[in-house]
Parts: structure tokens; C-alpha cells; sequence
């Protein structure tokens, strides 16, 4: 039985513990909240006291983390990943962070002994239930290539796309994507819905065309149902995102119009304070835009 670590036991990384247990995996996981340890523990995962405690006893660890401070605190922090000092240990680090921070790191870690896969993943925390995911890995090819197995414990598809920090540019371009897709979801769904039409119909049929995306497929049932508390994106996490992809974008002089555009409507979202809901509630920012007032069944 091979042994994972995971660091971080949210919406991604709790899906990543659940779906490697299923494949008879050994899951170590930890998290700053023990309500996530627990739920996984009773599954079959062991308890990890802290990031260097689940790197002492495993050759691969993964982490998935929700800010650049708590990245920085697992694995280069007092009780690090680093500070285990693993020579045997690989870390395929999946959160979306920028990438002169996971340089930094995998820096760090290098002069223990331990290597940092750069490995963004491509999906939503819904698609992460069923494995629905696409693992974009950058580093070491040969570490890469031996955490094969692993990838196919709890993701449907992983590239390898070269040189470390690659897997986060290619990120940043899907998430790019994803963040106008779910603000053209939202915006068409209004439009419908001013016209008169029924938001079941404007689903059903737009799901069925040429105007389909992964995004609306995934996005559009809570902007029809008008409740986003099941989030698999929390608004709060995206605005970090947001803010890596565009920064990205800035710092290489690149336009991002449309990406640009979208913004305000996530940031008119946080700012009505849905910070805890799914990002497809852009699709209520825009219905307040439009005058149209539904039963919200998220409160």
C-alpha cells in the first residue's frame, strides 16, 4: 500500500484524500481545522499532527492550500514540510499561488533534500468528487513521472508540461478562461431571464448547443436554482486568484480585457457580501443589475 500526505483538506484536497482511500491508498492528511481531519480520518485516513509531522512519513506528500500565508507556513514555516528535512520526499504542490513564491519554496526545500513538483489543478471542487480533474505538472520530469499512479488516484487527466512553474502559467490560463466563462454564464442566464424565459429552459436548451461550456454545464443548475451555498469555489478564494492571474497578465504587459471586465462583478459580489458562496452567484450580482428579484434559497 502506498502512503500520500495530504496538507490541506478543503474543498480540493479533501476530495483528493476521499478519492486515494478509495483506491486503497494510505492517506495521511492535516489541516489547521480538525473538523477536516476528522471527517477524512473517519474514512481510513490517519491524523497528521502538522505539514512536517505527515512529511516524516511519507515519500509523497500533496498540498493544497488557500492562501499564500498558510502556503508559505506549511511548507517552508517552523513546523514545515521543510523543516522535516525528507531527502526521499516529493510535494506536488496543486494550490494556485503566484509562481516567485512557489520558487522561493521549492528553493527551500531543495537544500533539504526535497523536491517541489509545480502542479496546479484544473476543475472544480464538484468535478474533485468524481475525479474530474486535470493535474498540470512542471518540474522534475522523472519525480513527475513516478507520481504517475498517484495522479490517476485522484484526478482524470495529468500533463506534463515542462520546467517548473509552467504547470502554474498553464493554470492561470484556465482559470483565466473559467473566470469569463462563469461572469458569460451569468450574464446570458439574466439576459434570458429578462426576456421572460424560464431558467430551467434557458439551461436545458443552452446546454444542448453551440453556446455550452464545461462552465455553465457545471455553473449554470445553482444560477438556476438561485443557491450557491454549496460552494466549490468559494468567492473569498477567487479573489486570490483573480489577483495572482491578473498580476500575471500585468507584469508581462499582456491585455486581458474581458478578464479585466469581469472583476468588478466578483468584487460587487464580495462586496455584498457573498464571500462564502459559490462564484456562480455573479449570476445574482447581475440580476440586482438587472432589476430582477428571485427566491433565495442559500439564505
Amino acid at each position: 500500500m502506498k502512503s500520500v500526505g495530504i496538507v490541506g483538506l478543503g474543498i480540493m484536497g479533501g476530495s483528493f484524500g476521499r478519492n486515494l482511500l478509495k483506491e486503497n491508498f494510505e492517506v495521511i492528511g492535516f489541516d489547521i481545522l480538525p473538523k477536516q481531519v476528522k471527517s477524512l480520518c473517519e474514512l481510513g485516513a490517519k491524523p497528521g499532527e502538522s505539514p512536517k509531522n505527515v512529511a516524516e512519513q511519507v515519500d509523497v506528500a500533496i498540498t493544497s492550500l488557500p492562501s499564500l500565508s498558510s502556503f508559505h507556513e506549511a511548507l517552508t514555516g517552523q513546523n514545515g514540510i521543510a523543516s522535516a528535512k525528507n531527502k526521499n520526499l516529493i510535494v506536488l504542490e496543486c494550490s494556485t499561488m503566484p509562481i516567485e513564491d512557489k520558487i522561493i519554496a521549492s528553493k527551500k526545500l531543495a537544500e533539504v533534500g526535497t523536491i517541489l513538483l509545480d502542479c496546479p489543478i484544473s476543475g472544480t471542487g464538484a468535478q474533485a468528487v468524481n475525479k474530474d480533474l486535470s493535474v498540470y505538472g512542471s518540474g522534475d520530469e522523472a519525480a513527475f513521472r513516478s507520481c504517475e499512479s498517484i495522479f490517476s488516484g485522484f484526478a482524470k487527466h495529468s500533463f506534463y508540461v515542462g520546467e517548473f512553474g509552467n504547470g502554474s502559467k498553464m493554470k492561470f490560463v484556465a482559470n483565466h478562461l473559467v473566470h469569463i466563462h462563469n461572469v458569460a454564464s451569468a450574464e446570458a442566464m439574466v439576459l434570458g431571464m429578462k426576456a421572460g424565459l424560464d431558467p430551467n429552459t434557458i439551461y436545458e436548451v443552452i446546454s444542448k448547443g453551440a453556446g455550452n461550456s464545461r462552465i455553465f454545464e457545471l455553473r449554470g443548475p445553482m444560477m438556476v436554482e438561485s443557491n450557491y451555498s454549496e460552494a466549490t469555489m468559494k468567492m473569498e478564494v477567487w479573489l486570490k486568484d483573480m489577483t495572482t492571474i491578473g498580476d500575471f497578465a500585468t507584469n508581462m504587459d499582456c491585455p486581458t480585457p474581458l478578464f479585466t471586465a469581469g472583476r468588478d462583478v466578483y468584487l460587487s459580489a464580495l462586496a455584498q457580501g457573498m464571500q462564502k458562496l459559490d462564484t456562480a452567484a455573479v449570476c445574482r450580482v447581475l440580476e440586482n443589475y438587472a432589476g430582477i428579484e428571485r427566491e433565495r434559497k442559500d439564505t
